[in-house]
């Protein structure tokens, strides 16, 4: 198990952009990382015509990384599954690779071309097959007090286009790696020895906690997932934070929904 003698080597922050296409230039899609003992830096993206990065550039830059052997903590700040009603409105299984199969089957929103209001506005794909209701959130949105329901579009401060265009891209990883990366906590609660783990965060349970400097509010989100984990992680804070003292019921629906790493 991940442990005290056995720590993680990288700590990678994403903030997230669900806006325009998974090839567009995004100035809200930020990426920083830190390792052991260095300093927290920001990521460029690789030389390119394209002054930001992009989703897929993001997810095959991911999948590169993570084929080394260096123990990495990842975390993103979009949700990373649906509330228990929508499994139960759309009659899905409780099962994380059949939810994502399903969801991008319905939002194909991985397409080069694709906009999240295309499927939302029925140009394309099949969003009103697996649509949801704004007022349904998990149980980890509820407990943080202001995450908003990932079907609550079009108002500052929601996750619900990052979420929608983000999913396929987990699934996208989960098919590249395979076994070489551990979803929590979808995988299961701890992470075996030497794992490279993704997880979902909220940069607003910690944001506040760090000085923001000279950095745009996109990039000090990420730069402090970075930070707070590698922070975390050389104290021997971050390996408790795998298993929240939540209930037996509590725990099983954040199998199925997720649960945002850090919250307790």
């Amino acid at each position: 198990m991940i442990g005290a003698s056995n720590v993680f080597e990288r700590y990678i922050g994403i903030d997230y952009s669900g806006a325009q296409t998974p090839t567009s230039s995004l100035k809200g899609l930020r990426v920083y990382q830190a390792s052991r003992g260095s300093v927290t830096a920001e990521v460029p993206p690789p030389p390119s015509p394209r002054k930001h990065w992009t989703r897929k550039g993001v997810a095959e830059c991911l999948v590169s990384s993570l084929r080394e052997c260096n123990p990495t903590f990842v975390g993103i700040d979009h949700a990373f599954s649906f509330p228990l009603k929508y499994f139960a409105k759309h009659g899905l299984q409780h099962d994380w690779s059949a939810f994502l199969d399903d969801f991008q089957m319905h939002w194909p929103t991985d397409g080069d071309h694709m906009y999240v209001d295309f499927v939302r506005h029925d140009l394309w794909g099949a969003g009103a097959l697996r649509s949801g209701n704004s007022r349904w959130r998990r149980i980890t949105e509820i407990r943080t007090r202001t995450a908003k329901s990932v079907f609550h579009f079009d108002c500052q401060g929601t996750v619900a286009k990052s979420t929608h265009a983000g999913l396929p891209w987990l699934r996208f990883i989960r098919q590249q790696l395979g076994g070489k990366v551990f979803f929590w906590p979808f995988d299961g609660w701890r992470p075996p020895e030497g794992a490279s783990v993704i997880a979902e965060v909220y940069p607003a349970l910690w944001n506040k906690a760090f000085d923001q400097g000279d950095r745009s509010g996109d990039q000090h989100d990420a730069f402090v997932i970075a930070e707070w984990a590698r922070q975390q992680d050389e104290v021997s804070l971050l390996e408790p934070l795998f298993t929240p003292p939540l209930s037996k019921d509590d725990m099983a629906a954040a199998e199925v929904e997720g649960w945002i790493f850090g919250l307790r």
